[in-house]
């Protein structure tokens, strides 16, 4: 190991995994500082990835060139694209993983990336000099040295696991938790927050009686999530689905005066949309049942993980409330459920790069920065590596907006509005969702990802070819007209109304359920098909959807160019907010700890008013000409 870097990233789990493969990918020489180099890219919770934003998310890094995507497809035990029923908007691939194997695949692709080293150790301090970053300290009093330091930590800072009225200092069960940094980072000024998250039991899937559950199958021909992964063909596992009964509530209930989140022994504050089983029972007291999922942990392993049950109530409750559940009355539980508190740093602290604004070359991902979830991890950490060895190259930084993905949103969000609850990304954050699909998400970043360094060459022709196909379809189809004789009889086979008149193939694929396979068996239709070989069920997709919700593409279009127009619009650096008497007092505050780079950014900020961003903009363009010279004018 040598004594210096170019890139340092501390921690090894999904956000450190993908900061540091980007950086070393792209030049920089890097280290991975984890405390067990054994569990890199644990999955500390369910074991899966995707799932409705998230597994757009998945597609969108895999895009840039992320390692997530592959990961899962080469080790995923059952694939699922969800909520098909609905608009493609929301269509979302999920994949239950092997848990050990998943780690495993991802610790193979670190250790084979050249420019990348692995150490284990902790990391108690940052080092930094006049505000810029200098490298870390190791709890051995080793310094390495760096030129920028990327921390991941996870839930590991100060880290407390609780079950019942029991705590135990721990980053994960049975690991020790980081201490020193929250510490150091604190006396640099940065300002700590707490949250709160848990975990369900597991269970000996030996003693399940699955007969009293409704079996869960994958999708009979399972999407991958990379773009690179041709199929999907490793055997798929079941998962098994079951309810919670009044019973189980009851004993859940008895247990309360003895919870650490209702007896205030936990301070932290806990993910909104995932709940507890005991918070649930308590906040939805009108239902009689809720969904638990049974999910297994590998091909390998008899553990199921119980989805639905997350809990760090007393072990004899635990165990009492588990086993009046249908099909676990008999069960045999193997780990415990248990409640993490943890340090986090409030990611308005942050510029949108990722990068710490008080510590230049100091960047933040993952859950520090207050999120939940492997994939709002893995985006955050891949775009800290990447801006970070921008920045050492003297490049321009890589900010992807709200329009272009999920990951803009993402990032918006957290540097803009903050979080002081597990941050967990959903559809319905995304204002321009309807653009932003998991399908399209190889047009949306591909070409960043080879500007970086990150994409090949050939899957950049794929492309080229794929969106060149998509152009050329589009256009062509309007040119085929068949006869009602011949399209009839599969407009009245799907219970489509027939037609009397040619239209085009275009016009007629605006019908709800009519596709292009329908229509394959018309010469001309099949004739335009034939040449697209392995790219065409992708091609063929996109032309659909095109298609049939062009006029909602198009609304959703201008709103983008709208949006676009606020955004082009930069506030100086050089702006004293705190002197805008003609800002609302709430507004300065928050326009000054937040320093937004445009009005776009500005006018997300909670507490800044429509009123507020009107005046800035007209003290804006006022202030542009009065700093222009004579000449300039």
């Amino acid at each position: 190991m040598a004594g210096s870097y170019d890139v340092i990233v501390v921690g090894g789990g999904h956000a450190g995994c993908e900061a540091a493969l980007a950086a070393a990918r792209m030049g920089a020489h890097t280290l991975m500082i984890t405390m067990t180099i054994h569990n890199i890219a644990q999955m500390s919770c369910n074991p899966a990835i995707g799932g409705p934003a998230k597994g757009h998310l998945v597609r969108e890094i895999d895009a840039l060139g992320g390692e997530m995507g592959r990961a899962i497809d080469d080790t995923g035990i059952q694939f699922r694209l969800l909520n098909k029923s609905k608009g493609p908007a929301v269509w979302a691939p999920r994949a239950q993983a092997d848990r050990l194997e998943y780690s495993v695949r991802m610790r193979s692709a670190l250790e084979a990336q050249a420019g990348l080293d692995l150490f284990q150790a902790m990391a108690v301090r940052v080092l930094e000099k006049n505000g810029c970053i200098q490298g870390v300290e190791t709890e051995t009093g080793r310094q390495i040295h760096s030129r920028a330091v990327i921390l991941t930590c996870g839930t590991f800072l100060n880290g407390l696991t609780h079950i019942g009225l029991k705590t135990f200092p721990a980053g994960r069960a049975g690991e020790f938790p980081a201490t020193g940094l929250t510490e150091s980072l604190s006396a640099l000024g940065f300002e700590a927050g707490r949250l709160k998250t848990g975990t369900p039991p597991r269970v000996d899937g030996q003693s399940i009686d699955f007969s009293k559950t409704e079996i869960q199958n994958g999708d009979e021909n399972p999407q991958p999530f990379s773009f690179q992964t041709k199929a999907i063909t490793q055997p798929q596992i079941p998962c098994h689905l079951t309810y919670t009964r009044k019973q189980t509530h009851e004993l859940l209930r008895s247990g309360l005066d003895r919870s650490p989140l209702y007896t205030g022994k936990i301070t932290g504050v806990g993910p909104r949309y995932c709940p507890s089983i005991e918070d649930k029972i308590v906040r939805f007291a009108d239902k009689d049942r809720h969904q638990i999922f049974l999910e297994p942990e590998g091909r390998r392993s008899v553990e199921f993980y119980v989805n639905g049950f997350a809990t760090s109530l007393p072990e004899d409750v635990q165990v009492s409330a588990i086993r009046t559940i249908p099909g676990l009355e008999n069960v045999r539980i193997t780990r415990l459920g248990y409640a993490i508190e943890y340090d986090f740093f409030p990611p308005t602290q942050l510029g949108p790069t990722m990068e710490t604004k008080r510590i230049s070359g100091l960047y933040f991902a993952g859950q520090i920065n207050g999120t939940s979830g492997y994939e709002e991890a893995a985006a955050q950490g891949l775009i800290a590596g990447i801006n970070a060895v921008l920045k050492l190259h003297g490049a321009s930084p890589f900010i992807p907006d709200r329009s272009e993905g999920y990951m803009g949103v993402l990032i918006d969000d957290l540097v803009t509005k903050g979080t002081q609850e597990p941050y967990r990304l959903f559809t319905s954050r995304a204002e321009y969702r309807l653009l932003l699909r998991q399908d399209n998400a190889d047009q949306r970043f591909m070409e960043y990802g080879a500007g970086f360094g990150l994409i090949g060459p050939e899957l950049l022709e794929r492309l080229h070819k794929k969106t060149g196909a998509i152009r050329f379809l589009l256009s062509a189809l309007s040119d085929v007209k068949p006869d009602p004789e011949t399209v009839n009889p599969v407009l009245v086979r799907i219970g489509s109304a027939p037609i009397d008149q040619r239209q085009d193939v275009l016009r007629l694929l605006k019908r709800p359920h009519l596709t292009l396979s329908h229509l394959s068996a018309i010469p001309e239709v099949e004739a335009l098909l034939a040449p697209l070989n392995e790219l065409r069920s992708e091609v063929t997709e996109q032309v659909e959807i095109e298609i049939k919700y062009e006029g909602y593409f198009e609304r959703q279009r201008e709103q983008v160019s709208r949006y676009h127009g606020l955004e082009s619009r930069a506030i100086p650096e050089y702006l004293d907010y705190l002197s805008l008497q003609s800002l609302s007092k709430e507004a300065r505050e928050k326009l000054d700890k937040i320093r937004p780079l445009s009005l776009g950014q500005a006018s997300r900020i909670s507490g800044v008013s429509p009123s507020d961003i009107s005046a800035l903009a007209v003290l804006i363009a006022r202030r542009s000409r009065e700093r222009k010279t004579p000449d300039e004018g």
